[in-house]
């Protein structure tokens, strides 16, 4: 085992910054807004102020002397408790997933910080390191890799171990030029540019007045038409510029590479993450596409692990393959990167049975609705008569979303793997192995039993746990699919 150490010491500075954040308004308040203020209160507010932020202040600076960490051929053992002394181990066969982040201020001080998650809940769902040494993490995530890499070698024969061993990073999608215009259109991100532009003015209006200073030049420019076209060009030049370099800022160094053990993602080029999953650990794959999407035919894809998948202020967007990547190639990849996983193009649909019974389902929304227009008969925009266009428009949007849904709802099981899609106006296709699911569940109402037709439920590990759910599949096909689940027993292994 190696020797106990303490954690990096910029930790102290990170730890005073989160403080000096978190404290920042409440010193204004005291101190600036407050200033001249005799009160009692405020006095006292002042002192317990200085009284906290001494505490905090040294709590940082004991909490790095006593925390420590070391690892093992097994296990993470963390050393916590400043008066109360509390050790920690987590074996690595635990970690389901490996997250990066650098943020500017990492950056500024050449260090990163790495999250080990597992699968479980409480104190030990994740071995975090707030900072650390890019030296230290990359240290740390090989010693990890290769003490797991040991345990099948030590399951494997000599031979077939050292051929499993060797393997090379395979570099699947790194975004072209072409890809990063594409995806901000797709993503809408030329549209935050006004909205920003008024956050600003009105921030700016607060300080300076600016209402009563530019009311002039307002009247000025709408005075001329010119003028307002040219500023009419300039905000959609703008925007769009603004929308290619937020989504360059964000995907421009995306790459998505993986070896014969693990998925590499890695991106950002102010604040870099990175992420790596074991495809052991992968328990369900999810192709989505927005109406933007299919009309452009990209898709993303979504990988699904038990472990928690956000570092920092990082969204679950982490464990996504490139979110705008061509239907075509969407699906290659998932082949490419899980060999273990098999994507079937030819799927079943439901009977028209189950559109029918899913619109009688809506339609109590509907006459609910339609009753209270009837009954108060509201005048919208100086229209007496407008509650029975509100309810025509009302029906026509609820049989269009269902009939989207009928469209594009589809299922299939294939030896070993189910696949289930749905969706109206964004659809979700979602791909898993038997093995990788934990529980279902087959469910009838009273319109399914006459009507010959069942709902289905699959769940997956995740945080929180991940239902997958499709109604009105025919009553043969959830007999199938819940004998098809029985045979799960025979694939698991009970540790």
């Amino acid at each position: 085992m190696m020797k106990a150490k303490r954690y990096h010491p910029l930790i102290m500075l990170f730890d005073g910054w989160g403080l000096l954040k978190n404290s920042f308004f409440v010193f204004i308040f005291l101190f600036v807004i407050k200033a001249r203020s005799q009160s009692v209160f405020i006095i006292y507010g002042r002192i317990l102020f200085f009284i906290v932020i001494c505490a905090a202040v040294l709590y940082i600076i004991l909490k790095w002397i006593t925390h420590k960490y070391n690892l093992d051929d097994r296990s993470f053992h963390l050393y916590k408790g400043i008066f109360i002394k509390l050790e920690q181990t987590i074996p690595f066969s635990k970690i389901q997933n490996v997250n990066r982040h650098t943020s500017v201020l990492h950056r500024l001080f050449h260090v990163t910080s790495i999250n080990f998650e597992t699968g479980m809940s409480g104190e030990e769902s994740a071995v975090a390191f707030k900072v650390v040494s890019k030296q230290e993490a990359a240290r740390m995530e090989e010693h990890m890799a290769s003490a797991v890499i040991e345990d099948h070698v030590n399951q494997l024969s000599s031979e077939a171990a050292v051929d499993k061993v060797e393997t090379n990073r395979t570099i699947h999608f790194r975004p072209e030029k072409k890809d990063v215009i594409k995806a901000s259109f797709t993503s809408l991100s030329f549209l935050v540019f006004i909205p920003f532009l008024l956050s600003l003015y009105f921030k700016v209006d607060e300080i300076f007045d600016m209402d009563e200073k530019t009311e002039g030049i307002f009247s000025a420019i709408v005075g001329s038409w010119w003028i307002v076209t040219t500023i009419v060009i300039v905000l959609i030049i703008a925007s769009v510029s603004f929308g290619i370099v937020r989504t360059f800022l964000k995907y421009g160094k995306y790459e998505i590479s993986s070896d014969q053990e693990r998925i590499y993602i890695t991106k950002g080029v102010i604040d870099e993450t990175a992420f790596s999953i074991a495809k052991e650990k992968v328990q369900a794959v999810q192709i989505k596409q927005s109406i933007m999407k299919r009309l452009l035919g990209l898709a993303e894809v979504k990988l699904t692990s038990a472990g928690s998948l956000s570092l920092g202020e990082e969204t679950l967007e982490i464990n996504s393959l490139y979110p705008f990547l061509p239907t075509n190639r969407a699906y290659e990849m998932i082949t490419e990167i899980l060999p273990a996983y098999e994507v079937t193009h030819e799927m079943k649909r439901l009977p028209k049975t189950s559109f029918w019974l899913g619109l009688f389902s809506l339609s109590w929304i509907w006459i609910i609705v339609t009753a209270v227009l009837f009954y108060f008969k509201p005048a919208i925009l100086g229209v007496g008569q407008a509650w029975w266009i509100i309810s025509a428009a009302l029906l026509f949007v609820i049989v269009g979303l269902k009939w989207l849904d009928y469209l594009h709802s589809e299922y299939i099981l294939n030896d070993h793997f189910i696949q289930l899609k749905r969706g109206s106006l964004t659809t979700s296709l979602f791909l898993s192995k038997r093995d990788k699911v934990i529980e279902v569940k087959v469910t009838r109402n009273l319109f399914q039993r006459w009507l010959g037709l069942a709902s289905i439920v699959t769940a997956n590990r995740a945080k929180p746990v991940q239902h997958n759910r499709i109604t009105n599949v025919p009553v043969e096909f959830a007999a199938s699919f819940y004998k098809w689940y029985l045979g799960r027993g025979k694939e698991i292994e009970i540790e």
